[in-house]
């Protein structure tokens, strides 16, 4: 779609006023940054890039002012891509319609933290937040794998990460409230609490952009990064369950084959050529976690401390592999979304779908999930997996594609009151729950 370009040069002076010089751009490669996330991590997606181009982008520093910014979008009628950091892997902050980003990466104050809970804008890091929530003894329930993600985007397209093993999805009671901005001329921030603020949550900002949240939070916890090695993939596998039974419940717990120890940089917690379990454990559990190890034939490689050490294991678990094995062989994997007890049950089954199968596999609150890769050869072959991959009892979810695909019906709905032009997001809401399907 292109907007009108009378409409585009009269909302870019408006925004010039409203937040200077430096707040917008028309440049051309302030645009191309801004219509480029992390979709490279997807060979299908890959295959149809570029999927849109900014026309202009804009840079709000206060809640309040990413109100202004979608007000003043509404009533020339462009359409409004919201943006964080851009950490996302599969098209959602990309403005398929062209239009305006909205880069919310600079309003990112901390406004108050409370026994509890941590109130901060869109675009505040989860890193700076959980060292806030350190500060006050306290810890945020969880964070990205991508730790420096900025806390509009987790809570608009993440779905749960470092934490969840204890404390399940980002749907699931970690928001407390939000300020949201809706697609409306007079555009103000509406705050909306409890399970009111729950349908903003992993819909990319297709029926109000987050301008402003409240996250939970619980006292802080003293945690260990523990890295643990072994012959087989499959000693790995049998500890899963034990490892995610550990109480305190442990913060993550991570498994891969030996390819992703070959591939990371050399780290002698990591040794080559062996597989890898890693958690990050609250420290009274370190002692089981290592008898554990050692009964089911493994050894303990390392137990660090630190945040940083914890958040950099955070940044070798959920898709962050396949990244790794990317890296060694350019354009060679592809990755798909699984769960359930079969990826421990019939590992070897699962592994045999895709050629050079190879599991990834993550505790979590509702047992097994993990990234299963594979070489790539087309978007066919990918979605052909599925169906022999279900019969297996294994679920599987296709991250290949950039349209909200959690609650649609009930987004489509709210959407239709908050959002009435469709100008949030356009192109990431499909017109039917059908069309996110393989």
């Amino acid at each position: 779609m292109t907007w009108n370009p009378d409409s585009i040069l009269a909302l870019t002076a408006e925004l010039k006023d409203l937040l200077g010089e430096r707040g917008v751009s028309t440049e051309l490669r302030a645009r191309e940054r801004a219509s480029a996330d992390g979709s490279y991590l997807s060979p299908i997606i890959t295959e149809q890039l570029p999927l849109g181009l900014a026309d202009l982008v804009a840079y709000p520093t206060s809640a309040e002012q990413i109100a202004e910014v979608v007000a003043a979008a509404v009533r020339h009628g462009v359409g409004i891509t919201p943006r964080g950091k851009g950490t996302g892997n599969y098209g959602q902050a990309i403005p398929m319609q062209d239009g305006l980003v909205l880069d919310m990466s600079r309003a990112r104050a901390i406004t108050e933290v409370g026994d509890g809970f941590l109130t901060a804008e869109a675009g505040a890091s989860m890193a700076v937040l959980e060292q806030a929530a350190n500060d006050a003894g306290q810890q945020i329930l969880m964070y990205p794998s991508t730790a420096n993600s900025s806390l509009g985007g987790f809570l608009s397209g993440g779905s749960g990460g470092t934490g969840s093993v204890a404390n399940g999805m980002n749907h699931q009671g970690f928001v407390t409230a939000l300020d949201v901005v809706h697609a409306v001329p007079d555009a103000r921030l509406v705050h909306v609490d409890g399970d009111e603020a729950q349908p903003f949550v992993h819909t990319y900002g297709t029926a109000g952009i987050i301008a402003r949240a409240t996250i939970r939070l619980e006292p802080r916890q003293d945690w260990r990064a523990f890295y643990a090695s072994f012959d087989d993939f499959g000693q790995v596998l049998s500890l899963i369950r034990s490892f995610a039974a550990l109480t305190p419940t442990p913060r993550l717990v991570s498994g891969d084959l030996a390819a992703l120890s070959d591939a990371l940089p050399n780290d002698a917690a990591l040794p080559a050529g062996r597989a890898s379990l890693r958690g990050i454990l609250e420290v009274t559990t370190i002692d089981a976690a290592t008898r554990l190890v050692e009964a089911a034939g493994g050894r303990v490689e390392a137990v660090r401390d630190g945040v940083m050490d914890s958040m950099k294991m955070s940044m070798i678990s959920y898709n962050h592999p396949i990244e790794w094995l990317q890296k060694t062989a350019p354009g060679k994997y592809f990755h798909i979304e699984v769960g359930g007890e079969a990826l421990i049950e019939q590992i070897d089954a699962v592994h045999a779908v895709y050629d050079g199968g190879m599991l990834h596999i993550e505790a979590q609150q509702s047992g097994p999930i993990g990234m299963l890769a594979g070489i790539y050869e087309s978007a066919e072959q990918v979605y052909a997996g599925f169906a022999v991959l279900n019969a297996l009892g294994v679920g599987v979810h296709n991250p290949h594609h950039w349209e909200v695909d959690h609650e649609v019906e009930r987004t489509r709905a709210l959407a239709q009151v908050t959002d009435p032009q469709s100008l949030l997001n356009p192109g990431k809401l499909p017109l039917a729950t059908a069309a996110v399907s393989a």
